[in-house]
This record gives structure tokens, sequence and C-alpha cells, in this order.
């Protein structure tokens, strides 16, 4: 048998579907904690916004509206983030529902 060599190979490691995140909801991997908007306390600072790795924070018209838990990871930086003394951010803790066995 002969061994391929890395000509023959198929490429791996290239992301061929650029922007597959939209497709790809990263909110799935929240382990424990998520973020809660309190809109009360919001300044409309935009630091959360900036800070999110995920895009996860919506914005509606020049203010904050919430968050988009589909792409949030739960990983904490928006409410680090948070200049108010109140914070507008807080993390809470989140039940995680495992996925049912299949049959």
């Amino acid at each position: 048998m002969k061994k391929e060599t890395w000509r023959e190979l198929t490429i791996g490691t290239i992301n061929l579907n650029a922007g597959n995140s939209v497709v790809n909801l990263t909110g799935t991997w929240r382990s424990g904690r998520k973020p809660e908007f309190r809109p009360e306390h919001c300044i409309h600072c935009f630091f959360c916004w900036l800070y999110c790795p995920h895009f996860a924070i919506k914005v509606e018209g020049e203010k904050i509206a919430g968050i988009n838990y589909d792409y949030c990871t739960g990983c904490g930086l928006c409410a680090e983030e948070c200049p108010t003394k109140e914070k507008a951010i807080v993390m809470v803790p989140e039940e995680i529902k495992l996925a049912e066995r299949r049959k």
C-alpha cells in the first residue's frame, strides 16, 4: 500500500465557508453563566459592544438593546467593561440543559 504524500491529501484546516459563524451559533458554548442586561443602569457608552468578541450585544438606533444569546458565549467581558457603579450587565447563573439521549 502506497502512502499519500502531502500533494495527494485533501485540504484540511481551511475554512472554505467564510462567514460561517452566522450559521454556527456560538451561544451553545456557554457553560453555566450568562450576562443579564439591566437597561435602567445603561448609559449607552458602548464599551460592552466594543469588547464583545462575538458581536452578541444588540444595538437598536444609537442605544444598547440587549444581548443576542445565540452568539453569546458567557465570557463576561461585557459585564467586566461596564463602567457604571450599578452595572448594566451582570453575570448570572444559567441552567444547562443537556441534550436528550438519542434512541
